[in-house]
């Protein structure tokens, strides 16, 4: 073990795994990953979303997957809420366009992890297992690092991967994201039958035999339904993982003690669809795993001056509804390795590091909140058709008037997530279907500002400068194509098409959006309130507009793109922009 690092990583999961993966392969630098447990060690999220595998590919752990028998691969879910099936295809719409299948993955977590961490030690990242992180300080040259058996290391910067719990390096208690007390129950049984296997016009994975997810509704909350592949007695089989999430309080209800194995079972067998599936099964294990308060968010997710970022859990997870834990966490390291490398470089200036660092903050922030806003926005819906279910009616279902700005920042920065539009609309993705009292639609309401009339001139706000440099893509999902009205060029669109049909083969079909900074514009008035544009999206050319003085409403916004109209709403919004009395 080196006295000194360039960069320490508390926690070997694969947020922590990847980022380290990440900057072996477009580094020199020293790199640490310490975890307190030893690997393989069973994790809860066996089942992922397509995002993750251009991460997976850019960090060369991929094809180590794929090599492996621990997966299974999966192409979308289905999702019985109602009288019928939603169901969808990873990024729908675009496979009806292009079609080629988006995918993910279904896996063992404990082997599936420990083929990350591997492939981290095998790039040159330092790995010590059963090896704890007990204190973290900053100084000006860098920071100290504090073993659980008094050793002291140095680093230039630490990364907490270390999953669900209160942040060493943030020193301060998490938060409920948004309306969230869920309590999930588990295990894995033999005997089920494929999801794909169910009857119906709407199961359009059943003709090619091809993998979603499971996902059904009861009155006491909803089952997760997972085909993964464990070796059991020497053999490799497939297994289900069947799960349950609930509010805590169900369980208190009689015969509703979902941790005794006989009431999870016989519950989960009267669900409908779900029960189909299960006649047969016989659990592996006779203990019912758990997990509880998962649903959390730390204010803060990276500092500058004091050297930390926090990726993956440790920074914020949402719902597990659309299996998105696993795929955020992985971009998120694939955003702090260019945070690193940048920080760790001497090509920006100080005033741009900086600034990659709002970006990460702000805008991993705002992805966490709108996912969360969105998935309140589903479960508000069904609490409507359940007025008798404690689970349902114990959601957050109107909004919290006191959201931050960087949320309502967020809300006109990011579109609905695609995937939960289709399943949410039965395929229409109109956001018009939602409903309007849900928590999403009431604060992308309360996001949009004023409306103007088109005869009121603006401009920009006294004292607010505009500086050209470099920002961070946030989410910066490679291979991913925007939904309507934002368009994409049909050359970068046919590369897309041609990735998804070998990631490993097609690596450079798509451009990453983490690869390097992006040329951006950021407007700052003298209280330090800051809105950022890439000037991919026309920002520079907002910005020269807004510089030739007051302007009509009407004329400028008629005058713009989509994106850049968001930009001058995000603008009016903050103050940044304001009426000329």
């Amino acid at each position: 073990m080196r006295p000194e690092y360039d960069v320490i990583i508390m926690g070997g999961g694969p947020a922590g795994s990847t980022l380290g993966a990440l900057l072996a392969r477009t580094t020199d630098l020293r790199i640490a990953v310490f975890d307190k447990e030893v690997f393989p060690r069973e994790h809860i999220g066996e089942s992922f979303a397509h995002p993750l595998i251009p991460v997976l590919e850019e960090s060369g752990a991929l094809s180590k997957v794929l090599d492996s028998d621990c997966w299974v691969k999966k192409y979308g879910g289905v999702f019985n809420w109602d009288d019928e099936p939603n169901v969808a295809f990873f990024d729908h719409a675009n496979w009806a366009a292009d079609g080629e299948h988006r995918w993910a993955m279904h896996v063992n977590r404990a082997e599936f992890d420990t083929i990350l961490l591997d492939h981290a030690e095998e790039l040159g990242v330092e790995v010590y297992q059963a090896t704890s992180v007990a204190k973290f300080a900053s100084d000006a040259d860098g920071c100290t690092v504090t073993l659980k058996d008094g050793r002291e290391l140095r680093a230039g910067y630490f990364v907490d991967a270390s999953g669900r719990r209160n942040s060493i390096a943030a020193k301060q208690k998490r938060s409920w994201l948004s309306g969230y007390r869920n309590i999930a129950i588990w295990q894995h049984f033999l005997g089920g039958r494929k999801t794909q296997s169910l009857p119906g016009d709407w199961n359009i994975f059943r003709e090619k035999d091809i993998s979603p997810i499971g996902c059904f509704a009861f009155p006491d909350g909803w089952c997760w339904y997972i085909p993964i592949p464990k070796i059991i007695d020497g053999e490799r089989v497939i297994t289900h993982s069947i799960g349950i999430v609930t509010d805590p309080a169900v369980l208190k209800q009689p015969g509703k003690d979902f941790t005794d194995q006989e009431q999870f079972i016989k519950a989960v067998k009267d669900v409908p669809l779900l029960r189909e599936l299960i006649t047969e099964v016989t659990p592996v294990d006779e203990k019912m795993l758990t997990a509880t308060n998962y649903s959390m968010i730390n204010d803060k997710f990276a500092d500058y001056d004091e050297r930390w970022i926090l990726i993956g859990d440790a920074s914020y997870f949402v719902d597990p509804l659309f299996s998105s834990g696993v795929a955020f966490a992985a971009n998120q390291a694939a955003a702090a390795a260019l945070l690193l490398r940048e920080s760790l470089g001497d090509k920006l200036s100080d005033e741009d590091k900086r600034g990659l660092w709002r970006d990460y903050d702000e805008g991993w922030h705002g992805m966490a909140e709108t996912f969360a806003l969105s998935i309140d926005q589903w479960y508000h819906a069904i609490a409507k058709n359940n007025p008798g279910s404690i689970y349902w009616n114990s959601r957050s279902t109107s909004v919290d008037l006191d959201i931050q700005g960087r949320t309502f920042d967020a809300l006109l920065n990011t579109a609905f997530t695609p995937d939960l539009l289709q399943v949410m609309t039965s395929g229409s993705r109109q956001l018009a279907d939602l409903d309007r009292s849900g928590p999403f639609v009431q604060a992308a309401t309360q996001a949009e500002p004023d409306e103007l009339d088109p005869e009121t001139p603006v401009a920009l706000a006294p004292q607010v400068s505009v500086r050209a440099g470099f920002g961070l893509d946030v989410p910066g999902f490679k291979a991913f194509v925007p939904p309507p009205p934002f368009e994409m060029p049909a050359e970068l669109k046919a590369g897309i098409a041609k990735y998804w049909r070998d990631p490993v083969a097609n690596a450079d079909a798509a451009p990453s959006p983490t690869a390097d900074p992006q040329p951006c514009h950021r407007f700052t008035s003298a209280d330090g309130t800051e809105v950022r544009g890439l000037d991919r999206d026309g920002t520079e050319e907002l910005a020269q507009l807004l510089a030739t003085g007051p302007e009509k409403y009407g004329k400028l916004a008629g005058s713009l793109s989509l994106p850049q109209l968001q930009t001058l709403k995000r603008l009016i919004r903050a103050g940044l922009v304001a009426v000329v009395s």
